[in-house]
């Protein structure tokens, strides 16, 4: 009898470890909120909706998703910045733009100041109208050397991605482009579909549902292999027409400040082991949109991410448009 208790207690315990799991130091008793510094439907956005969605699922309260664009997603990181450091205030974005905001002279912060939980990185592709007069990336960049000042290319704006894209093509080659800047990925992308642009330079994930529908023409990524879509197939890596041209990852996620309370970096921690590192949801929407799943946090996402941050900010500095040099802010120089 006693061999049966203690096998049955056994069973019990080991039933219960799943439960016992999810008990987290810090049960949130109000909404959370999750500001998104972008206009709805771009890739901050896509996948702000999606990690709230599992951390509902996993904390048991509400994480309400808000849109805040502006001045190239400051507006929305800076009252995140500026909310009670509580843990019920989140920003979400791309850590390239937190880590340059100070560069740029946009916002008084850097990624050091924030705790960082990424979900995916991201690639970046210039494409451009069907209607437009390039059937490659080579004519596209023979077109930017003529006459570029006359060929107007879509960004998210001053920081975002696209305009990173382009920057970084203009400082590996004699180009130029008449920069075209809407308050989010999103209405960049539809403004090429709609032919008010000739390109859009942004995330992949904002634009692959119009590439498989032919609105739009990939011409290249900013990758050093080819980048497969699925449902289109190959999309040829800028480094086939500009080598020495560097693509690092460019990571995205949600993070809080520094001096929230201890049990909610405790228990978001926990939640991105236990949730969102094995998220289906996650998976399959990096793998629909040719992202990549990146469910890392901490120092890790923050050594990660500075190698993107370093790159972009010299970029920006080489070009003459830093506020503030980034070796004054400790950026060195990716090597």
């Amino acid at each position: 009898m006693k061999r049966i208790v203690t096998t049955a207690l056994a069973a019990v315990l080991v039933a219960a470890a799943p439960a016992a799991a999810q008990n987290y130091s810090w049960k949130p008793d109000r909404p959370v909120t999750i500001i998104v510094p972008w206009a709805a439907g771009g890739s901050t956005d896509q996948m702000a909706r999606i990690v709230a969605a599992e951390l509902e699922a996993e904390l048991k309260q509400k994480f309400v998703v808000v849109n805040q664009p502006g001045a190239s997603g400051s507006i929305g990181t800076k009252n995140a910045l500026e909310a009670a450091k509580d843990g019920y205030t989140w920003a979400a974005g791309a850590a390239v733009d937190v880590g340059t905001y100070k560069v740029l002279g946009l916002l008084d912060t850097m990624l050091a100041d924030w705790k960082l939980y990424f979900a995916v990185a991201n690639v970046n592709v210039v494409a451009v109208n069907p209607s437009a007069p390039f059937k490659d990336f080579a004519a596209f960049m023979e077109a930017l050397k003529t006459r570029g000042d006359n060929i107007p290319v879509a960004t998210a704006g001053l920081s975002s991605a696209g305009h990173n894209m382009m920057e970084s093509i203009r400082a590996n080659a004699p180009i130029k482009y008449k920069h075209v800047t809407y308050n989010g990925g999103a209405p960049a992308v539809l403004a090429t579909v709609a032919g008010e642009t000739q390109a859009v330079a942004q995330l992949l994930v904002e634009m692959s549902e119009h590439i498989k529908a032919k609105r739009l023409i990939p011409l290249a990524a900013q990758s050093e292999k080819p980048v497969n879509l699925t449902g289109y197939g190959e999309i040829p890596p800028v480094t086939k027409w500009l080598p020495k041209m560097p693509a690092p990852l460019n990571y995205f996620g949600i993070w809080v400040h520094k001096d929230a309370p201890k049990n909610v970096l405790e228990t978001m921690d926990a939640v991105w082991k236990n949730k969102i590192a094995t998220s289906e949801r996650l998976k399959k929407y990096a793998d629909d949109r040719a992202a990549l799943f990146a469910p890392i946090m901490g120092q890790e996402a923050f050594n990660e991410s500075m190698k993107m941050v370093r790159y972009t900010a010299w970029l920006y500095h080489d070009a003459g448009k830093s506020k503030v040099s980034p070796e004054t802010v400790g950026i060195q120089r990716l090597q």
